[in-house]
C-alpha cells in the first residue's frame, strides 16, 4: 500500500471543558504559539486587518524539527461570529500548507474540530514528518488543550 507521497491530511474533533469563545481566543493568540506549540520556535504577528466582523491576520511562524528550522509565512482569517480560523500558507518550506479550526458551544463546554492538510517541498523532511505525522499532529491539539487548561483551569 503505496501513499504515492502524498501527504495524509489530518482532522480530529475533541469535547473540552472550556466556552468555544475561551478556545477560539486561545487558538487566535498566534503570538503566544512559542510559548507552548511543540516544534514553534517564534512567532510574529506582521498585522492585523480589520474586515467587517472578520480579521485578516498576517502571522510569521519558526519552526524547529530537528537539524530543520524553517520560517513560514500564513494569512489567517479570524472569524469570531462563526467561531472559525482558516489559516491559508503565503510563504516557506511548503509546497502548500492549509488549517481550520471550528468551535462550536455544547453543554459543559465546547467541541474544537481542526483540520490540517499539508505538504513539504523538502522530500526528506516530507518523508520524516510523514512517519511520526499523526503523533505530531495529537501532540499540537494536546498542547493547545494543556494551554487551555493552564489559563482556565
Amino acid at each position: 500500500m503505496s501513499n504515492r507521497g502524498v501527504m495524509p491530511t489530518h482532522s480530529e474533533t475533541r469535547p473540552l471543558p472550556y466556552s468555544a469563545r475561551q478556545m477560539y481566543d486561545l487558538v487566535a493568540d498566534v503570538g503566544s504559539y512559542p510559548k507552548f506549540l511543540p516544534w514553534c520556535a517564534a512567532a510574529r504577528v506582521r498585522s492585523v486587518t480589520p474586515e467587517g466582523n472578520r480579521a485578516l491576520m498576517l502571522a510569521d511562524l519558526v519552526i524547529s524539527f530537528k537539524v530543520f528550522r524553517e520560517r513560514f509565512g500564513s494569512r489567517v482569517l479570524l472569524d469570531p461570529e462563526a467561531m472559525h480560523i482558516d489559516t491559508e500558507y503565503l510563504d516557506g518550506p511548503f509546497k502548500y500548507m492549509k488549517s481550520s479550526w471550528d468551535f462550536a458551544e455544547t453543554d459543559g463546554g465546547c467541541e474544537v474540530s481542526f483540520f490540517v492538510d499539508f505538504e513539504f517541498k523538502n522530500a526528506v523532511l516530507q518523508k520524516i514528518i510523514g512517519v511520526v505525522f499523526n503523533e505530531a499532529m495529537h501532540r499540537i491539539v494536546r498542547a493547545f488543550e494543556a494551554r487551555a487548561k493552564e489559563l482556565y483551569g
